[in-house]
């Protein structure tokens, strides 16, 4: 008898690969919503744009592999990754950004190793993290909450500074980051962060009003509606639990022994929690099933250290959020994870 050996993912839902790929799609709605509510609809640009732009780009791959392109596309791998990316980046950042980002993370990351179930790293954050490195100020320019900004604009706005860099009464995408007190506004993270290297304390730095009552204004509202999409995962049998509570456990631990120590100039584990990307990389990044750890001990691994990384560069490190780093960093030690992880065979002895 034959036996054929696929390339991951290896899943035990009874589910196909497209309605997994849909389930995890339909569960970003929350924090989506979330996001237009509180920073504008400009992130369904962002979506169609990178949507178009994956499916095109897989497209044009399968032609030059002599591959039917339609299996490639239905089964909705390329356009889940196009989905994660539009929403991690600024919605208002230029076109170009989001095609640059969606080329690179289909055609480089995925399809240049051989397509799903053999690219190394995430293609949504390889493609987040080459984009960060390579246009540093438009992968930063953040609004404020419509509430505060000093120039609300409506889609026609958005639409118009996505594609021409301006909106229609003039504002440049600089001006438009001002609030209402006429600062330059940017991300909760960055500004504790700024605000801890001029020697303020974190209940100071809390009076800022990009801040709410436990995190970032609007972005604690974010992360609630990943979080609640992520539960729909674990409960539909989507993803694993492992990755995402070991995360979210590790964050916790970190933050609270930095909170406990230092409480002035660490901020407490609600704040990380409801910060930044948090809930999104624990349900919807790190859970990637081709790039993450595949036992159920390496998972616990795999996330908890992904939780330090997130902690320790928020931190000590560079950038106000880590998110990309980390999930990145930790696939290139799945290997090593696995390997170390396995499950003893039934009946076999442990090698002393």
């Amino acid at each position: 008898m034959k036996l054929n050996m696929l390339s991951s993912p290896h899943s035990h839902s009874q589910k196909s690969l497209s309605t997994l790929m849909l389930s995890v799609i339909f569960a970003c709605i929350p924090g989506l919503i979330a996001q237009c509510y509180f920073f504008g609809t400009a992130v369904l640009i962002q979506l169609l744009l990178a949507v178009i732009t994956a499916v095109v780009c897989e497209s044009a791959v399968m032609m030059l592999r002599k591959r039917a392109a339609l299996p490639v596309i239905t089964d909705f791998s390329g356009i889940l990754t196009a989905v994660l990316l539009a929403l991690s980046i600024p919605s208002l950042a230029p076109w170009w950004i989001i095609v640059i980002g969606t080329f690179f993370a289909i055609v480089i990351v995925k399809q240049l190793y051989g397509g799903l179930g053999f690219n190394l790293f995430n293609p949504a954050m390889a493609a987040y993290v080459l984009l960060l490195v390579s246009f540093p100020l438009q992968m930063t320019s953040w609004l404020p909450v419509e509430s505060l900004q000093l120039h609300p604009i409506n889609f026609a706005d958005q639409l118009n500074v996505i594609f021409t860099g301006y909106s229609q009464s003039g504002f440049s995408l600089t001006q438009l980051k001002m609030d209402i007190d006429g600062i330059t506004m940017a991300t909760p993270l960055d500004t504790l962060k700024t605000d801890l290297g001029k020697g303020l304390t974190v209940s100071e730095s809390m009076k800022h009003n990009v801040f709410g009552q436990y995190a970032g204004l609007g972005w604690q509202w974010v992360n609630i509606g990943f979080f609640i999409g992520g539960l729909y995962l674990i409960k539909a049998r989507v993803i694993n639990w492992h990755i995402p509570i070991s995360i979210l456990a590790s964050i916790t631990v970190c933050a609270s022994i930095g909170y406990i120590l230092s409480p002035d100039q660490a901020a407490g584990p609600v704040f990380h929690l409801l910060s930044g990307a948090t809930m999104f990389a624990a349900f919807f990044i790190a859970t990637d099933p081709v790039s993450a750890a595949t036992t159920n001990k390496g998972r616990l691994i795999y996330g908890a250290l992904i939780g330090l990384l997130i902690y320790l560069i928020r931190t000590v490190g560079g950038y106000p959020d880590a998110v990309a780093f980390a999930v990145l960093l930790l696939n290139m030690s799945v290997p090593l994870i696995d390997h170390y992880t396995q499950p003893r065979t039934y009946g076999h002895r442990k090698s002393s």
